[in-house]
């Protein structure tokens, strides 16, 4: 079995598939009442052996994912409600259970969380971001940290997910500094019976099951090496796993100019300009293009900076849709001064912040080479700024070249790319499988799942769909 991608969601799968086993810990109390009588029935089973789809039924919270929920609230029972109650499952270690495979990831375990600036404060609270059987609060308390508002820092979750690895004694399975090429299907015939041979040797694979396959993947790719160079390799498995997330993919305007060296597509670009004094307090203004999250990061880096910004998006400031609307103020005191300076300080009536424009319901048309920007608002009016930098926040697509088609024939509409949010891959609700293709999973925000306190309800599908194909589940 192959993952592509070692973020939070290819982690939690490795964890479940080296054999660590959660059972529901017997005399402990769920509040959720029809829950808790389900889990009674038969604790002596494992909840990856059991129907995940009757567990499921009738939870409700904040994912479309019924096995999202389902994992979230054996972990976290009453987390939505601000309550502490601890996790109903115990955790065993058997490791005859365990099923070989191997994560490919370009960075260290825990994804595009090591792309990301390490000050950078999460959206979700520090808990939700911890992984099975290890409390991300514990952890931070042995650093001898606390939570800044319930939130953590970029930098403390790429640790805690690296800590996690080693703790859990997964990075055997692990390999760092690869990236993917290809992910096809071959027959199994094609492969030469040494390629067979040294895959059974290396891994224990799943060729020896009974029902031999007629058709494999066949995975290629190249990993770095310490000096520098690509080494080629190739892998064959029955089963990959799609759980590339969607940081690598900024998505563009597709307007005149965005290929000028001064627009960038990451917020990155913006804390590279301040270290290297090209932008400032006299600079002409930084445009920041967008209306979610990232932007208004950008948008706080910039107003700590003393950096001059201009502010375009194409939604109202009082459009329901628009994430600022969605976050409740007490937690989200930062975005919510976004929020604000977006409403009170638009170039049509000035604010009380000083340095900062917001254009609601504007768009760019182009970048000019001198500079200049042009935008037009809803009424077709244009107007002209002289800037000295442009950020295109508006959100990531899922690089999936690897796959034929741009895995545009996975997706739920498979006439148009996949997106996290409009168009996710098709898969099966409870094991997360290919509906277009068996024996291929997608997981985390391939699949529409966004946080990662969600992601991991996609691994125990994943997992417990693996252990029934592969046999390792008890009857």
């Amino acid at each position: 079995i192959v993952f592509s991608g070692n973020g939070p969601s290819g982690i939690c799968l490795s964890y479940l598939l080296s054999g660590y086993t959660p059972y529901f810990k017997r005399h402990s109390l769920h509040p959720h009442p029809i829950l808790q009588r389900k889990l009674e029935e038969a604790p002596e089973v494992s909840i990856l052996d059991q129907d995940l789809e009757y567990l499921s039924e009738g939870l409700e919270g904040r994912s479309h994912s019924p096995v999202a929920l389902l994992f979230d609230t054996l972990q976290r029972p009453d987390t939505d409600f601000g309550g502490t109650a601890e996790s109903v499952l115990t955790w065993w270690h058997e490791p005859d259970r365990a099923i070989p495979h191997l994560v490919l990831g370009r960075n260290a375990p825990g994804g595009a969380w090591h792309s990301i600036e390490g000050s950078m404060v999460t959206l979700s609270r520090g808990e939700w971001m911890g992984l099975p059987d290890l409390p991300f609060k514990e952890w931070l308390k042995q650093k001898r940290r606390g939570l800044r508002n319930n939130r953590a820092t970029a930098e403390d979750i790429a640790q805690y997910y690296q800590h996690y690895v080693m703790k859990k004694g997964l990075q055997k399975n692990f390999r760092c500094g690869t990236v993917v090429t290809s992910v096809r299907k071959v027959s199994a015939e094609s492969i030469s019976s040494h390629t067979q041979k040294d895959l059974q040797e290396d891994s224990d694979s799943l060729w020896n099951s009974n029902e031999q396959s007629t058709e494999v993947f066949q995975v290629d790719g190249f990993f770095k090496t310490m000096k520098g160079d690509k080494e080629p390799f190739s892998i064959c498995a029955e089963n990959v796993i799609l759980a590339t997330g969607t940081y690598d993919n900024p998505t563009w305007l597709g307007v005149k100019g965005e290929n000028l060296s001064y627009v960038h597509h990451q917020l990155s670009a913006l804390e590279e300009a301040v270290k290297n004094n090209s932008v400032g307090i006299m600079s002409d203004p930084v445009l920041i293009v967008g209306a979610g999250l990232t932007a208004a990061d950008a948008i706080l880096f910039a107003h700590h900076c003393n950096i001059p910004v201009i502010h375009v998006f194409r939604r109202r400031v009082s459009d329901p849709g628009l994430i600022f609307n969605q976050l409740p103020k007490m937690m989200y005191p930062e975005y919510h001064k976004v929020h604000q300076m977006m409403k009170e300080q638009t170039a049509a009536c000035a604010g009380p912040y000083e340095r900062y424009v917001s254009l609601p319901e504007h768009h760019v048309l182009s970048f000019g080479k001198d500079k200049k920007c042009i935008f037009q608002d809803k009424n077709g009016c244009q107007s002209a700024y002289k800037i000295s930098m442009a950020l295109v926040l508006t959100g990531s697509n899922p690089n999936l070249s690897f796959l034929p088609n741009n895995g545009i024939d996975l997706a739920m509409d498979s006439e148009q790319p996949v997106n996290p949010k409009r168009n996710p891959i098709d898969v099966d609700p409870f094991t997360y499988e290919c509906t277009q293709e068996k024996g291929l999973y997608a997981l985390g925000p391939l699949a529409g799942d966004n946080f990662v306190r969600f992601v991991q309800g996609g691994a125990l599908a994943v997992a417990s769909s693996l252990l029934k194909k592969a046999n390792k589940n008890p009857p």
